[in-house]
């Protein structure tokens, strides 16, 4: 290979892999406020932070997903590691908050126990608009307590946590898929349905793993086919029936909307009782921007107690397409710093870095421009910066002590003292206003 081919290729620019988003400046401020919004609202209702690893063992997820669900059987990216062991990036949370919680005992305290967790997530998906390989959520498990309020509690975050972003375009959608004791008849009844049905053999494999997830299949000749299929709804025993009863009397007393749709299937095994999920149509095929439920029986499936929990994941990814879908845009999330630094030669610029740390060691966010460049190039970069206020020094303004301060807003300028605390007052305190 000759030196002028080695060259070529050593500098080949290269792309993120397919189905993996990147977010920059400025749209990955959005990103940032929404995620943050989200886990403060967590935090504001008593849900501490969790901090999960990206991978885990395989078979906790082929036992607490389930074996049967897309996402295991299609969807998991997997791969041995250098012991030949079977490990899994993290198709989902629930799964690896409830192992940290049976490993560390967390489920022997106080319950239930409230847990908030955000970060990547890998599915090998098709990729398109709204659906990604690499999804960012934000979750929340409420684990130990089977108390239908608390089911409401975790919808009713979920839903604040959109309002708070200024979202109003969605619905939640909401039904019960029973429990242990009424789920399996009502199972059998649906599997006698489908297999009576012409389905494909791939759907017939599906059906006698698991029926449930045969009326989730989008494809109209399948949906066609099971309009008349027997609901879960229709066949929940007294106590599940009670359960979301209360359920919904309760996000009425809180003013919250839904719709009950019956036919419902979240894409994992664990769920029971509640189950929801945030729809938004700006959205296009790929409506869903989160969702959750109750999953009674998870914890003893991957070897802990017998306790049940619910829980949500809201996909930041989502929200922030729903966002632009509604033309909804977050305050201040475009603003880099408050302040820009500009010191014109080598002294006055020396002396401009040291302010600036200052200010930042103040609590104020500052930046400052570098590379020796002259003062219209520097006051370009403040422009661009976002900053509202400008520094400007020079020879001349280190030699009469004062600073020359811009208001990048309104173009007016004023002088103070080469100090910092006097720069803040000057920037920070209204001129009718004495300081302290």
């Amino acid at each position: 290979m000759s030196d002028t081919q080695q060259k070529s290729e050593k500098f080949q620019p290269l792309s993120a892999p397919k189905g993996v988003p990147d977010y920059v400046p400025p749209a990955s401020a959005t990103f940032h406020a929404v995620r943050s919004e989200f886990v403060n609202q967590a935090h504001l209702a008593g849900y501490q932070h969790i901090e999960l690893p990206i991978f885990e063992d395989t078979t906790l997820f082929a036992r607490g997903v389930g074996e049967s669900t897309d996402v295991v059987s299609k969807e998991m990216y997997t791969f041995a590691d250098r012991g030949d062991r079977s490990v899994t990036l993290r198709p989902e949370g629930t799964a690896g908050v409830m192992r940290s919680v049976i490993e560390h005992n967390l489920d022997r305290g106080q319950l239930p126990v409230k847990l908030n967790y955000y970060g990547p997530f890998f599915r090998y998906e098709r990729p398109q608009a709204g659906r990604y390989r690499q999804l960012q959520q934000v979750g929340v498990e409420a684990i130990g307590v089977d108390d239908p309020l608390l089911d409401v509690e975790v919808i009713a975050l979920a839903d604040r946590c959109y309002r708070s972003i200024g979202l109003t375009g969605f619905r939640l959608e909401l039904t019960s898929l029973g429990d242990r004791n009424c789920r399996p008849a009502y199972r059998q009844k649906l599997q006698d349905f489908l297999l009576d049905l012409p389905l494909d053999e791939e759907t017939r494999h599906r059906a006698q793993i698991n029926p449930l997830r045969v009326l989730d299949d989008k494809r109209p000749e399948v949906q066609e086919m099971t309009a008349d299929a027997p609901l879960m709804l229709d066949h929940l025993d007294a106590e599940c029936h009670e359960h979301f009863e209360t359920v919904t009397g309760a996000l009425d007393d809180l003013g919250i909307d839904y719709v009950i749709n019956p036919r419902m299937v979240r894409g994992l095994d664990y769920y029971t009782k509640t189950c929801f999920e945030f729809v938004h149509d700006g959205l296009g095929a790929q409506s869903g921007i989160g969702g959750g439920g109750r999953y009674d029986g998870l914890m003893a499936q991957i070897g802990g107690q017998d306790l049940s929990g619910i829980g949500f994941g809201l996909g930041v990814d989502r929200a922030v397409l729903a966002l632009e879908a509604e033309g909804v845009t977050l305050d201040g999330v475009d603003q880099r710093v408050q302040v820009y630094g500009v010191g014109i030669g080598p002294e006055a610029t020396k002396k401009m870095a040291k302010l600036i740390d200052e200010l930042r060691r103040n609590g104020i966010s500052a930046d400052m421009a570098y590379g020796g460049r002259g003062l219209k190039g520097a006051m370009k970069g403040a422009d661009r910066s976002g900053a509202h206020t400008a520094l400007v020094l020079g020879d001349r303004e280190l030699e009469s002590g004062e600073i020359t301060i811009k208001n990048l807003e309104n173009q007016s300028q004023k002088t103070a003292a080469l100090d910092a605390g006097a720069i803040i007052d000057a920037i920070f305190i209204p001129e009718d206003e004495p300081a302290e």
